[in-house]
């Protein structure tokens, strides 16, 4: 049964802002809203809210019934994502809604993995419980995108963001890090970072620019992704900011099966975690990293630096979301472009992407591009 009602959009809508405030901090598990609405005399009130606890603990659902109390039973529960009806690490959710007593469920979309999907609702509707699924499906496909890539295609959501200059570059030949973007898109930026379970550079933006990737917007430090660095060759050295910081911050670092032993063992002891995977002879495939990554969980990537890396990402066909910053600045002689092979006006033409937002972050301009079907 399918119900758009304006009330169940609009509560739907409010648990899907609940949903992406997890986005980021509950991987390899989607981050869930569900929130519990009844009538206790005054019309349909919020009693119960809840969001995905990480790994291992409550699901969004048993904290709304706990928040929620006897005013869960007859009540209207709204979930982003189908409640699981399988015995893992937690009990099923949909058993936990069933005890509360709830009378009805409104789920955004149906679990993505065709092994699970339709069982939850299954279990509801067996106990009674009216559902009504779909309602802003669009939505909440855009919101687990990387949860349905890593269920069916063993990969994560790929997100690239670019930072330009007036006239097309990334930055000057031998000069490092060029500030192009102005403190408004700078906010911006860490806020992508705290929605992302990783960070991925290459080991050329690693080299010349020394980079933290970490979030460092006030009161967000804790919600730093992992920075992944793609290292051929194993060429980052110990005294980067990264490797200073592995501790604090997880850094992930991907190269070759040949990489020079002893070399990841130095990084490895200092606290970098080491994936080797198969390399060609000057690079690793994308298909490889994304595959690596979402092996460990990873379902949301974003893609920072290095126009080589940009690149072939682009190439293999595997950006997903796309966000380029224009700063107010020209860098002039020896600039460095923002794409090796492509031209990046022919790239945010491409029809295989839609234009899904734009406008000015201060001076800067941004455009925000997405994948069409995602």
């Amino acid at each position: 049964m399918s119900v758009n009602s304006d009330l169940d959009k609009r509560f739907m809508a409010a648990a899907e802002r609940l949903a992406r405030r997890g986005l980021g901090r509950v991987w390899p598990n989607p981050s869930v809203a569900a929130l519990i609405v009844n009538d206790v005399g005054n019309g349909a009130v919020l009693v119960g809210r809840g969001v995905t606890s990480r790994p291992g603990m409550a699901h969004a659902e048993v904290n709304a019934l706990r928040e929620a109390g006897e005013k869960a039973k007859g009540a209207t529960c709204y979930v982003t994502l189908e409640p699981c009806s399988h015995y893992g690490r937690t009990p099923p959710c949909a058993l936990a809604l069933t005890e509360a007593g709830v009378k009805r469920v409104v789920v955004g979309m149906l679990d993505p993995n065709p092994r699970v999907a339709g069982r939850g609702v299954k279990m509801l509707e067996d106990a009674g419980i009216e559902v009504s699924i779909g309602v802003r499906e669009k939505e909440m496909r855009v919101l687990y995108h990387g949860f349905m890539l890593r269920q069916l295609r063993q990969r994560p959501h790929v997100f690239l963001k670019l930072a330009v200059s007036k006239d097309g570059f990334i930055g000057r030949e031998g000069e490092g890090q060029v500030k192009i973007s102005g403190p408004l898109s700078m906010q911006k930026v860490h806020g992508f970072r705290s929605e992302h379970d990783a960070i991925l550079v290459g080991t050329g933006t690693a080299l010349a620019d020394d980079p933290q990737l970490t979030c460092r917007l006030p009161g967000l430090s804790e919600r730093s992704p992992v920075r992944v660095i793609i290292d051929r060759c194993a060429r980052l050295p110990l005294e980067s900011k990264l490797v200073r910081t592995c501790v604090d911050v997880p850094v992930w670092l991907v190269c070759g099966n040949d990489a020079d032993s002893e070399k990841l063992e130095v990084l490895a002891a200092a606290g970098v975690k080491v994936i080797r995977v198969p390399a060609d002879e000057c690079s690793i495939k994308p298909s490889v990293i994304l595959s690596a990554l979402a092996t460990r969980g990873i379902t949301r990537v974003m893609m920072e630096g290095g126009a080589r890396m940009a690149s072939s990402f682009l190439t293999a066909d595997l950006v997903d979301d796309m966000c380029v910053v224009t700063g107010d600045i020209v860098i002039g002689e020896d600039g460095i472009p923002a794409l090796h092979d492509y031209d990046l006006a022919d790239v945010l033409q491409d029809p295989k992407f839609e234009r899904v937002d734009a406008g000015k972050f201060g001076p800067d301009s941004f455009i925000y591009l997405r994948r069409r079907g995602a």
